[in-house]
């Protein structure tokens, strides 16, 4: 076997401080050839922090790592100046495997040479299998077919080789920095969210070469369709009492194996707060028998003072007995599982046609999150029609344009509807649902319920007021009774050190999550969401994933996530280029 893909990837007792923070506690990896790890968690949990101590980019402030020498690293900026053209980047890229190709031939050629018994020649011999073994590994004889095939694959297939750097989007510059390491193919190889930037076709390629790969891998991804595909093992780098915690199989079996951890919880929650409540109910009967100043009864008199000593030792041990493991329980009981995301139940009347005075105080409680939070865009807006019965829908659009970015004939919103749309970039996706919200005028015909409440979660999330904290943020817009009875620590999206924050330093993901809070805790008739699972955890858009197929009143949702678009059990109208949809029959 090769040497160097021998080699494996090892990290031991792994510390790295950032900013006053331990990012890294003492983090352990183990990646032989053919593991393909992902790194799962939330967003500063360390995934990133550990690739770059894996590449040997950021020095660990502890601990050790070893790694081949021929380690590829796909970084978030590529080691190249912008005037650099394609053609030198695939050059690099192929680099080593025309050193193979160059370096066999003279060998051979000096092989030839010599003569077997000749001083030396078990030497070339030797340097000739390494050398060979290398350009196997590298299938070098392939080198040149192969780049152009990944080019294609990762869709720069039409790419002029003459274009510099400076030329390309920052969606190209990353795609080629991946396909220059598939063309490489390192004997380990990091990968940061390497599907960022890539569409359905190219997605699926990526996981191909990557599952064809002999060497090592290790990703930090959020998507769960690649983690799924392509991983052998995952390690979930979220805080817990042990450490990082890794598991065997992809991200199905991950999923199966923290349901289980979820029931066996739950379970041993359950049953430990039971023996808890007997144990305490116990104690305290079985205390009030042998209080000190309790006499016999009549019937008890003869045998009263015979039996009296007995059995009041036999009851105080059995108090003592309790108590003790009562107080052991106590300590030692496990704490009560948290609650995953779930939509809160809305004070909204059934009938928006008919939504009376406490639902219209709801509606102006949405309407002010629209205009004292400009994250949440909800409102109520009027059917300029006659009233409408129950069974009409939210909303209807007939022959909406929107010149350049959508045509669509035909499309009604029912009160109970889940619609996923889907289709590739400008297709129109956005623009939809700024129309549903009543945020961008169409032309064409487009018809709301009276009273209906909308809210809308969009891909850029701001706020009209930076200066206020997470936590008043969230208590202003929704008012004191419902921030209080839904807490913004309880539905998990944001980490309880970040709630005093102005909302201005959040990080864009960050603004997002308490955008999506505002609308969990008081779901509008109408949700719309934008890439709602754009920064948030695996285990969060699992959760989310979850919520959407029993939250209240209705849901559009416009997505490129292929772990939620296969699983989609609802309707689908998918956007052409044109901008004109088709509906498609659920999964």
């Amino acid at each position: 076997m090769l040497q160097h893909a021998q080699h494996a990837l090892l990290a031991h007792d792994v510390v790295r401080n950032l900013g006053g923070r331990r990012v890294l506690d003492g983090v352990g990896l183990s990646a032989a050839p053919g593991h393909r790890i992902g790194l799962i968690g939330e967003n500063g949990a360390g995934k990133s922090t550990l690739l770059r101590v894996l590449a040997g980019v950021d020095e660990p402030d502890a601990g050790s790592v070893s790694r081949p020498a021929d380690l590829g690293f796909l970084h978030q900026e590529m080691p190249f100046e912008t005037d650099a053209t394609v053609a030198a980047v695939l050059d690099d890229a192929l680099r080593e495997a025309r050193e193979d190709l160059a370096e066999l031939d003279r060998l051979g050629a000096e092989i030839a040479r010599v003569p077997e018994t000749a001083p030396g020649h078990a030497e070339l011999l030797d340097a000739y299998g390494r050398r060979l073994e290398k350009a196997r590994y590298r299938e070098s004889w392939d080198a040149d077919r192969r780049a152009a095939l990944v080019l294609d694959g990762l869709g720069l297939g039409a790419l002029g080789h003459d274009r510099t750097l400076g030329s390309l989007s920052g969606g190209q510059r990353g795609r080629l920095a991946l396909a220059a390491l598939l063309v490489r193919r390192p004997s380990a190889l990091l990968l940061d969210e390497p599907t960022n930037h890539l569409d359905d076709g190219a997605a699926a390629f990526l996981e191909e070469q990557i599952r064809e790969l002999p060497g090592t891998v290790v990703v930090a991804a959020h998507d769960r369709a690649f983690l799924d595909a392509v991983c052998t093992h995952l390690v979930d780098l979220d805080p817990a009492v042990d450490g990082p915690v890794r598991y065997g199989g992809n991200y199905s079996a991950y999923l199966g194996e923290r349901r289980a951890e979820r029931e066996r919880w739950e379970r041993r929650y359950t049953e430990e707060q039971q023996e808890l409540a007997q144990l305490r109910h116990s104690a305290g009967v079985t205390a009030h028998l042998v209080a000190p100043d309790r006499g016999p009864r009549d019937n008890e008199k003869m045998g009263y003072g015979h039996r009296a000593g007995r059995v009041q030792n036999q009851v105080s041990r059995r108090v003592r007995n309790a108590a003790r493991r009562l107080a052991e329980l106590e300590r030692a009981q496990a704490p009560e599982p948290p609650r995953p995301l779930r939509f809160a139940v809305a004070a909204l009347a059934a009938d928006a046609g008919a939504l009376g005075t406490e639902a219209e105080a709801v509606a102006s409680a949405v309407g002010a999150v629209a205009s004292d939070v400009g994250a949440v865009a909800s409102g109520t807006v009027a059917l300029a029609a006659d009233a409408g019965e129950d069974r009409r829908p939210l909303v209807a659009l007939r022959d909406v344009r929107v010149p350049g970015r959508l045509a669509l004939d035909a499309l009604e919103v029912p009160a109970a509807d889940r619609l996923l749309v889907t289709g590739g970039n400008g297709t129109g996706k956005s623009t939809l649902l700024a129309v549903l919200a009543g945020h961008l005028a169409a032309g064409g015909t487009v018809r709301r319920r009276p009273g209906l409440t909308v809210g809308l979660l969009t891909q850029d999330t701001a706020f009209d007021r930076p200066d206020r904290t997470v936590r008043d943020t969230y208590a202003l817009a929704l008012g004191p009774s419902r921030a209080e009875e839904v807490p913004l620590g309880s539905l998990g999206l944001l980490h309880t050190a970040d709630l005093d924050k102005p909302v201005g330093r959040l990080s864009v993901g960050q603004r997002r999550r308490l955008a999506l809070a505002l609308l969990v805790a008081e779901p509008p008739q109408l949700l719309l969401l934008d890439e709602p699972t754009n920064h948030l955890s695996p285990r969060l858009c699992d959760e989310l994933e979850e919520a959407l197929g029993t939250g209240p009143g209705a849901i559009v949702l416009a997505s490129h996530d292929r772990w939620l678009r296969r699983r989609w059990q609802g309707r689908e109208l998918r956007l052409d280029p044109a901008g004109a949809g088709r509906y498609c029959p659920p999964a």
